[in-house]
């Protein structure tokens, strides 16, 4: 490779780029890199030092993290060398660089394939991307370690569901990254699940208009995968949630669909069959509480009696005895 030198030797009023880096470098590198880099070479061996990297970003307003980034792409490539200093230096950059921002350009796998992923990203979203939304997809792709094609299908899912919005788009990328989800099909698979299965939880609560959160995923995949539960047996206990409390918990729902799967109720019939054993259960201790030397299977035999209608008779036995013997 061509190690390029930022020299300027001509009249103070023009700059002067290489045909090396148009030719083998400017294609493959991020536009904002190249602004930084053009903004350096026009201030070589001017009349004042070398501008701060804080004054650099308000230049070409831009953060600081933006134009370190970009220091750090083109001393990876060779082109520029800096350093960096907590004074005001005479030749150089300066700035505090927190030693987690020079690693970060470095765990980029290709800056061809970044640069492609921020290309489909404003196909989708029809327009060219701001700052903050260039910062969020290099979070992605940088701290949360998504792939270019998981980026892609996760900015094609959002925009199908009518949503553009970076801050959405970022609350499903965490969404999956809490999930540990890591490819395409493991994202198809959820969202088929995710679109089917969670807003049909999320209707019968009466919660509209938002995503489920991250708890809430949790307690739904529990019920569908884990305790295997259609959705008319989830639906029934979030109905009977709402009645017992008047308002959504996925708690409360929790402890039935736990109840129901310990007890291996899986069917509406289940669910009838359990019902009436549990009525006759109560109806049992009530009456163990009214009358404590009852049998325990007392209440079963009342129901069971055809008799148990009737009013039993008392007599008067000395009465009786001195009505025969005047006979």
């Amino acid at each position: 490779m061509t190690k390029l030198t930022l020299t300027n030797h001509v009249q103070t009023n023009t700059t002067v780029l290489e045909n090396e880096f148009i030719d083998n470098h400017m294609a493959n590198a991020n536009g904002e890199y190249v602004k930084v880099y053009l903004f350096l070479l026009r201030h070589l061996n001017g009349s004042n030092s070398i501008p701060t990297i804080s004054q650099i970003a308000d230049a070409l307003d831009d953060t600081e993290k933006d134009v370190i980034r970009a220091l750090n792409y083109w001393r990876n490539q060779g082109l520029l060398d800096y350093e960096i200093r907590t004074e005001a230096p005479a030749a150089v950059p300066s700035a505090v660089l927190p030693a987690s921002d020079v690693s970060d350009i470095e765990r980029f796998r290709s800056r061809k394939e970044f640069r492609e992923i921020l290309h489909v990203t404003e196909q989708y979203l029809q327009k060219t991307l701001s700052h903050t939304e260039m910062d969020t997809i290099t979070y992605f792709y940088e701290s949360l370690g998504m792939s270019a094609d998981l980026i892609e299908y996760l900015i094609e899912y959002c925009v199908e569901n009518n949503h553009k919005s970076i801050h959405y788009i970022k609350k499903v990328a965490l969404s999956w990254y809490e999930q540990n989800i890591t490819t395409v099909a493991q994202a198809k698979c959820n969202t088929v699940f995710y679109n089917k299965n969670y807003y049909t939880v999320l209707n019968a609560y009466g919660i509209k208009g938002r995503a489920p959160a991250a708890s809430e995923i949790t307690f739904i995949k529990r019920w569908y995968e884990e305790y295997g539960f259609s959705s008319a047996m989830i639906i029934e206990a979030v109905n009977r949630t709402m009645d017992a409390i008047h308002q959504p918990s996925f708690d409360y729902t929790e402890s039935i669909l736990r109840r129901w799967f310990e007890k291996g109720v899986h069917t509406p019939e289940d669910i009838i069959a359990a019902d009436s054993d549990y009525l006759k259960a109560k109806e049992q201790k009530a009456m163990n509480r009214e009358n404590p030397k009852l049998p325990k299977n007392a209440a079963v035999r009342k129901q069971n009696n055809k008799f148990n209608n009737f009013d039993s008779r008392s007599y008067d036995m000395d009465d009786l005895e001195r009505r025969l013997l005047q006979q």
